[in-house]
């Protein structure tokens, strides 16, 4: 009798092109939803300053000092803001761009590929740019971050593209 572990060792098509669309699904709503913060700025930079406050430090100085600056900015010259709206929109439209490999993840391939190369710049900008607007160090490294985080998922979805394409070939 044929043993199930080479079976259970080995993803199924299937199971495989559900694991690409979670790990999409999931990158997409963490682009729109950390695009859509740049939307209710005023009120979330208070909210960080105040949580930050009982911590004390640098983080909690520099929050206090963002939440005051985006106070009188919104006071002040509220159209600048319509550039962060446009942020916000920039992160929807990005995340549609993975409708394809959503669709279709072997022939799409390349928006993720795309999407990690992304990714890398992302930390490149934020240690690169930052320090010419006077953005504290502990605070790129947050950005940078995101950069990082977000290509996991890519790059879960990419080895797992890889494979299915094995799969289909094979």
């Amino acid at each position: 009798m044929p043993s199930l572990a080479p079976s259970l060792s080995i993803p199924s098509e299937t199971r495989l092109e559900r694991r690409i669309r979670r790990w999409i699904l999931f990158f997409v709503a963490a682009l729109w939803a950390s695009g859509l913060t740049a939307v209710p700025l005023e009120w979330g930079t208070r909210v960080l300053a105040d949580a930050m406050a009982g911590w004390g430090g640098p983080m909690a100085a520099w929050s206090a000092q963002v939440a005051a600056a985006i106070a009188d900015v919104a006071a002040q010259h509220p159209l600048l803001f319509y550039g962060t709206d446009w942020l916000a929109f920039a992160h929807i439209v990005i995340g549609l761009a993975f409708v394809g490999p959503l669709r279709d993840p072997v022939r799409n391939r390349w928006v993720i590929e795309w999407g990690l190369w992304s990714c890398a710049l992302v930390p490149v900008l934020a240690f690169a740019w930052a320090p010419v607007r006077g953005i504290p160090f502990f605070w790129r490294c947050v950005d940078a971050s995101f950069g990082v985080i977000g290509a996991v998922p890519l790059w879960l979805v990419l080895r797992d593209i890889r494979s299915l394409e094995t799969l289909r070939t094979t």
